[in-house]
């Protein structure tokens, strides 16, 4: 962890996936996160696998570098101390529904008076403005609302989920860049915000980037998707021993393997103009799936390595924990958690020059002690 954020204080409300992994990056950028926790835990706790009931590997992999305090906000003693945990905060972070935050008194108007200058950050499935914002939601009613199921179609035409938590985790990451914009704001003007970062929106603001296409204009000039990505040769391909991700890129990078290929497009002048060749990219993409299968990955990698075209072997989640490039920055480490014995951790996506890092904190066991904040 860093110190960039040290002396920001975070209350964190926030359960499962979502929530948790945006207050992780707070932490690992230095902010003092307080997770408040009900009598029970997150229940992301007892998700396994796991060594003990309430340290499940998902919840080790998003709770670190912050503490832990059990409140029950029914209770008047447990309630009191909350309310003087958020007196200090500087955030106050949820992923519940507006109207339930409401009901349990943690609306944005209901805290305002405790802490004028607190930045409220909230993460619902839907947004507060619209008809559905009390609907329930979680990763996968989002990936099926929002197109992504419908994109990740198979051959048949049959939608399917991702088999990772995506909208959970870019909601999570919407949201730690919500909370960061509520803290400049609040370093530049001693004021405080509500910023809201609906799941729903989330997941459509991040496929419409480059899938809205055509749409984008009014009147629309062609269909919504990215064509080069709906490619059905846009694929890792199969090689003599395994698979292979390859992607020519430019007019160079093509006319480099069409030639090595001896195709005869590499004469053609299609293939050097970006409209054209953006339009017809799948002709490209069968040439190339179509030679793959003569040689193995290796010889493959070599090839592309010397032609200078972005190439891979295709990794399984196994692979990973060996690999070179990750082993070389250090990216996995071991560490002895204080109730868990020996655990491997992943390092946060962020390297920083010029201020020091320290060693991470694990995730924090669930605790019913009173808890106060760091002094900045």
């Amino acid at each position: 962890m860093y110190d960039l954020l040290k002396g920001v204080r975070v209350l964190d409300l926030t359960s499962v996936v979502l929530g948790p992994i945006a207050t992780q990056y707070l932490g690992d950028f230095g902010a003092d996160v307080i997770k408040v926790e009900p009598p029970s835990g997150d229940i992301f706790r007892h998700v396994k696998p796991s060594r003990s009931e309430d340290m499940g590997a998902g919840f080790l992999n998003m709770n670190r570098n912050k503490r832990s305090v059990c409140l029950n906000l029914k209770n008047d003693e447990d309630n009191e101390q909350f309310f003087n945990l958020l007196s200090g905060a500087d955030v106050l972070v949820h992923n519940m529904r507006l109207s339930a935050a409401v009901r349990l008194g943690l609306g944005p108007e209901q805290l305002k008076n405790s802490n004028p200058e607190l930045v409220y950050c909230f993460a619902p499935g839907y947004g507060s403005r619209g008809r559905n914002a009390d609907n329930p939601a979680y990763d996968d009613i989002i990936q099926a609302a929002s197109g992504i199921a419908a994109l990740n179609s198979g051959t048949e035409n049959e939608p399917r989920y991702i088999p990772t938590i995506v909208c959970d985790k870019v909601g999570g990451m919407h949201l730690a860049m919500a909370m960061l914009a509520g803290i400049a704001h609040q370093a530049k003007t001693g004021k405080g915000c509500v910023i809201e970062s609906p799941m729903f929106e989330g997941a459509v603001a991040f496929l419409m980037a480059e899938q809205l296409a055509g749409e984008t204009y009014l009147p629309a000039i062609g269909t919504m998707g990215y064509e080069r990505l709906l490619s059905p040769y846009r694929r890792p391909h199969k090689s003599k021993d395994g698979y292979i991700g390859v992607l020519p890129y430019d007019g160079t990078h093509w006319l480099r393997v069409l030639e090595y290929l001896k195709s005869d497009l590499a004469t053609e002048e299609w293939v050097q103009s970006p409209t054209e060749r953006s339009a017809r990219v799948s002709e490209l993409y069968e040439v190339l799936s179509e030679a793959m299968p003569g040689r193995t990955t290796d010889e493959w990698l070599q090839i592309f390595q010397e032609l200078d075209i972005p190439c891979t072997p295709v990794n399984s989640m196994q692979d990973l924990l060996s690999d070179k490039h990750l082993q070389d920055v250090g990216f996995f480490s071991e560490s002895e958690h204080p109730g868990e014995g020996a655990i491997r951790s992943a390092h946060s996506p962020f390297w920083v020059d010029g201020v020091a890092e320290h060693p991470d904190k694990p995730a924090p066991s669930l605790q019913s002690d009173m808890i106060q904040w760091h002094t900045r």
